[in-house]
């Protein structure tokens, strides 16, 4: 059976332990606070993320991509500790420089087998792909075939979200000042997606309220396969994952349902108070 290892990077969201057991390894992503930089998931957990990010007068945090060489190293180790070849999932290409690091230094192991998929998603949208993709493995995939189907499978995700603001988009670049403050005068909150590896507006609402069920009717649309509730430091968790699944079509496997919470690699964007959830569609 080939030695199959996956790779991911921070924005998957993943759970240190959960990639610890999974065999998953996690390249971090670069997180500033002012003057302070953090490797995501190294030296700043989410809990601490949250914690600085909601800090009076805290400065606004930005992120970056890993280095090529960061890339390289998770690689060589893979190889070193008796991998075959190494199937690396990353955010994806239009949200972060990140799928391309990962080329690169993919390119500096010649003669190596790396296949390197964009999710064209983020968060546990790029999550549930490794996830899927170390099950290919245990099921004696090989590197290529895992690859070709979870670039298929990309298809398949889709996430929804409802932000409590505009003002963290507006922030982190998504969206113009202008958009920012008139939706910050109307309260509205915005519901978006991912459409072709870019961040898109679903519907505006005018109350969290309104702005939870709309984002509920979205998201149990279509049966699923796996679904990762989305939250950044939100409340009632439980109720809205419950409704969720309780109106699922067709239902789902209480095995593939997660609660996540967005670190820092995806959630300066987001802001805190954001809850939805990112799925795979049942095949």
């Amino acid at each position: 059976m080939p030695n199959v290892a996956i790779v991911t990077d921070s924005t998957s969201d993943l759970e240190p332990e959960l990639a610890a057991e999974l065999g998953i390894r996690v390249v971090p992503l670069l997180v500033r606070f002012g003057t302070q930089e953090f490797r995501s998931g190294v030296d700043l957990s989410t809990a601490d993320f949250w914690t600085r990010m909601l800090a009076p007068d805290a400065p606004f945090p930005t992120t970056a991509a890993a280095a090529p060489g960061t890339f390289a190293e998770c690689f060589a180790d893979a190889f070193a500790t008796g991998a075959d070849s190494v199937v690396c999932v990353t955010v994806g290409s239009k949200l972060s420089g990140t799928f391309a690091s990962a080329e690169i230094g993919a390119k500096q192991h010649p003669g190596r087998e790396i296949h390197v998929v964009d999710s064209m998603s983020a968060s546990m949208g790029v999550g549930l792909l490794a996830m899927l993709g170390v099950e290919l493995a245990a099921a004696g995939g090989t590197g290529a075939a895992i690859a070709a189907t979870l670039r298929e499978r990309t298809a398949d995700v889709d996430l929804y979200v409802a932000l409590d603001t505009l003002e963290y988009l507006r922030k982190g670049g998504r969206l113009s000042t202008a958009r920012a403050a008139i939706g910050t005068l109307l309260s509205v909150k915005p519901i978006i997606t991912v459409v072709d590896g870019a961040v898109e507006t679903v519907d505006r609402v005018r109350t969290r309220a309104k702005a939870r069920e709309r984002v509920i009717e979205l998201l149990t649309a279509r049966p699923v396969e796996r679904i990762a509730i989305l939250h950044t430091v939100a409340d009632d968790l439980e109720g809205f994952r419950d409704t969720v699944v309780r109106r699922l079509p067709g239902g789902v496997d209480p095995a593939y349902v997660s609660v996540c919470t967005v670190g820092a690699s995806v959630g300066p964007h987001l802001g805190p108070g954001a809850v939805g959830a990112v799925f795979l569609l049942k095949r």
